[in-house]
This record gives structure tokens, sequence and C-alpha cells, in this order.
């Protein structure tokens, strides 16, 4: 059985994004990568992160509006969640690591058994 492709995306890829690839990259259940909106990203999200993930988390709505605008071709049938995550906390924080996770893991544990 092959991995879900998970694409966890913030807006700098600095903080919310990292810590959400860190907590679940030794998860056997799926792949991930991590990636920005803005231009100043660490890594920014391009057009072939789209087409490789089966699903995108965002941290906010504005993460979601960005890649329907940027990518609307690849993002078209997209699995797309909002887990409404305020950027408010620095690389791998307790209380970062705990919303992620509460946010997070009800939706990836769903398309696993799909």
């Amino acid at each position: 059985m092959s991995k879900l492709n998970v694409l966890f995306v913030c807006s700098k890829n600095r903080w919310r994004s990292p810590t959400a690839e860190a907590i679940y990259r030794s998860d056997d259940r799926i792949s991930v990568r991590s990636r920005g909106t803005v231009r100043a990203a660490v890594q920014t999200i391009r057009a072939s992160d789209v087409a490789w993930a089966d699903a995108i988390l965002v941290m906010e709505g504005k993460h979601r509006q960005r890649i329907f605008a940027d990518f609307p071709g690849e993002s078209k049938f997209k699995l797309l969640h909002v887990l409404d995550i305020p950027d408010d906390y620095q690389f791998m924080d307790d209380e970062l690591v705990e919303l992620i996770e509460s946010a997070a893991e009800p939706i990836i544990a769903a398309l696993v058994r799909s």
C-alpha cells in the first residue's frame, strides 16, 4: 500500500508547516512536505508540490485561497483542509504541536482509512 502524500502549507514555511512536517515525518502512514505561500518563504510552494499532494493541509483560509488562485489546474480536484492555526507560535512550540495534532490527525486518519 502506498503512502498518502500530505502537503502542509503556511505563509513563510518557518514555523507552522515545518512543525507539522517534523511531527509527521516519521509517520509510516504518510509522506510529508511543507511549503509557504509567500515569495520570502523558506520553501515556496510550486505547482509540482500541489500535483504531488494527495491532501493539502493549510494553516489559514488565506493559504487555501492563494493555492486555488496560483494553481487552479493543479488544485482543482485536491483535498484541501484549513486547520485554522494562527501565526502565533515558534517552531515546535508545545502548544503549536498540540494544535496541529488535534486538527490534522482526524483528517489524516480519515484519509488513510478511505
